[in-house]
């Protein structure tokens, strides 16, 4: 488990778990989580041959220097130092340099990212591809903030298939945008308030691919702790017969 304060106005804990699954030889997810900052990300890599492991963990280190770089000023200076950049910006400029290194790093390869930067109850998310990220509300109620750059998801979108059609789709994996994939990338980055007495999930699909988001919600109200969560998180995947990587991150904010 970790825990930690951000800008000593408010306490983050959580944890973060990951495993290679059972039917995959290599784990080609990569996570970043440290509560000192309020950085998360989870990625995903693809390309197979251990590219995609290279892809998503150049994206990580990557976004989380460029932020941490970034933000540590603001963060730790006395008095502090005020930002020149919006955090939206930060995050934009973190995903562009992480689509430039992926490209270096790993050519012909590609990866998901889903990248949370929290400031007290302010949420900054930036979003590629199909990894997740969830809000669970204290109210028990369990929704996505982020949306699957994927083919299916597009169709589903469209009203051409049903979400029971998308789940058993053959191409259900399928993304139209990565990093990594193309020279230009269209990264969502957006901001948004923390679920009030709430958590957040960050994940892979590895997790939320094969664990239906109901099951996902009861583990975690139910774990005693966020550690327990991803622990319960990772073992209902592998249960389900564990065909990817699975990633899982819990955020719990303590105002």
């Amino acid at each position: 488990m970790y825990d930690g304060q951000v800008g000593g106005r408010a306490s983050i804990v959580g944890a973060a778990a990951t495993h290679v699954g059972k039917v995959r030889e290599h784990n080609e997810d990569s996570h970043f989580f440290d509560a000192d900052t309020g950085v998360f990300l989870v990625c995903d890599g693809m390309g197979g041959h251990q590219f995609g492991e290279v892809a998503s963990n150049s994206a990580i280190r990557t976004i989380a220097g460029y932020i941490v770089r970034k933000f540590h000023p603001y963060m730790f200076s006395t008095p502090s130092v005020p930002l020149d950049e919006s955090l939206q910006e930060i995050m934009q400029g973190a995903i562009n340099e992480a689509q430039h290194s992926v490209l270096r790093d790993a050519p012909g390869s590609g990866t998901t990212v889903t990248a949370v930067l929290m400031v007290g109850p302010q949420v900054t998310i930036g979003h590629v591809g199909d990894s997740r990220a969830y809000s669970l509300y204290q109210d028990g109620r369990f929704e996505p903030a982020t949306r699957d750059h994927s083919l299916v998801r597009r169709l589903e979108e469209l009203g051409q298939i049903t979400p029971a059609e998308a789940a058993i789709h053959p191409q259900r994996n399928v993304l139209y945008r990565a990093l990594g994939q193309g020279e230009s990338l269209e990264a969502d980055v957006f901001n948004m308030p923390f679920p009030q007495n709430g958590q957040m999930l960050l994940c892979s699909d590895g997790l939320w691919g094969v664990v239906p988001e109901e099951e996902l919600r009861q583990i975690i109200l139910n774990a005693p702790s966020p550690d327990r969560a991803c622990q319960g998180l990772v073992a209902a995947a592998n249960l389900a017969g564990g065909p990817d990587n699975i990633s899982a991150i819990i955020i719990r904010y303590l105002s």
